[in-house]
């Protein structure tokens, strides 16, 4: 089987811009309204992860990871949670640190590598036996996937994975967020995070001394606040220790990739190649789909996504 395959998707003929197949969703999509069960994990270092599910009693079980300032409004989330559970799947939605209602305690924060809570959750979830059977993560949540299941290899725990519009390479993303229309997105991005970094400081001391002025970019806003935070020498460190694409060719577990080739967040290039991919992983590339996007439909939009993670994740857990 190849490891690279072209996908069937075909966007809605008149939502074929990467930038509406981004946004339609975003603005336009009805989200369910779910009554969800909530629970927090304590961590080892003292904060902790919030999580939310959509039981189903005696069912294969699937967690589900947003991307960069993302959470359970995110319109990919209740959405994903309600076609798992109409499918005979259980749902919990992970929000990453400080992302649920309430902001973490510690002043360090979530990132695009910190895949030690993701084994810190799913070893509470062993332990408490509900293990889930898979993973579903969406942009940065996807990197936190791959990168988790390259590091542990055979020992991820999980029988399954699926990474949506994975930022592979986190510098050329970031450089790509500066340039023509994306800059839109990055600007976006950056004001969602530089917001959040003010709510959570004005209830706590800052470890920082930061220069508003100069934080603009994703970039800027990485090099400044998101490395210092973590233990990072800078933004270039961060990126390198952190972007996905270095770890694909250690995963042992059977992992689905789908990705768009006019994703606005990054370049065609940054897709990676057949080469860095184990025997394991099955990139499913579109032609049309943006961010996050995949909207389908003869005359009126249709939620494709969805119907392809359920569809692959039946074969898999049968």
């Amino acid at each position: 089987m190849k490891r690279i395959q072209q996908s069937t998707f075909r966007p809605l003929w008149w939502l074929t811009s990467p930038h509406l197949q981004t946004l339609w969703p975003v603005f336009f999509r009805h989200r369910p309204s779910l009554t969800l069960q909530h629970e927090r994990v304590e961590l080892a270092d003292g904060d902790f992860i919030d999580l939310a599910w959509y039981p189903r009693p005696a069912a294969p079980r699937v967690l589900v990871i947003h991307g960069l300032e993302g959470s359970l409004h995110s319109h990919y989330a209740q959405t994903l949670l309600l076609a798992l559970h109409q499918a005979g799947f259980e749902g919990v939605f992970m929000h990453l640190r400080g992302c649920s209602s309430e902001h973490n305690r510690l002043a360090s924060s979530y990132h695009s590598g910190r895949t030690a809570d993701i084994a810190e959750v799913l070893a509470h979830l062993r332990q408490t036996q509900r293990m889930p059977d898979a993973a579903v993560g969406f942009s940065l949540g996807g990197n936190l996937i791959l990168k988790y299941l390259g590091e542990t290899a055979e020992h991820s725990g999980l029988q399954a994975a699926i990474a949506v519009s994975v930022p592979f390479q986190l510098q050329e993303c970031a450089q790509k967020l500066e340039r023509g229309f994306s800059l839109i997105y990055g600007r976006y991005l950056v004001s969602k995070l530089k917001a959040s970094y003010r709510r959570k400081f004005s209830q706590m001391a800052s470890p920082l001394t930061v220069n508003w002025g100069k934080l603009t970019t994703l970039f800027h806003f990485d090099d400044q606040i998101t490395a210092p935070l973590n233990g990072f020498a800078g933004a270039e460190d961060y990126y390198h220790r952190s972007s996905s694409a270095q770890f694909l060719a250690r995963i042992q577990t059977p992992t689905l990739i789908i990705h768009s080739q006019d994703d606005p967040f990054m370049y065609p290039t940054t897709v990676p190649t057949e080469a860095m991919l184990s025997d394991s992983v099955t990139l499913e590339l579109t032609t049309h789909g943006g961010h996050v996007g995949f909207v389908g439909g003869r005359w009126r939009a249709e939620y494709w996504l969805e119907a392809r993670i359920v569809e692959w994740l039946q074969i898999q857990l049968r």
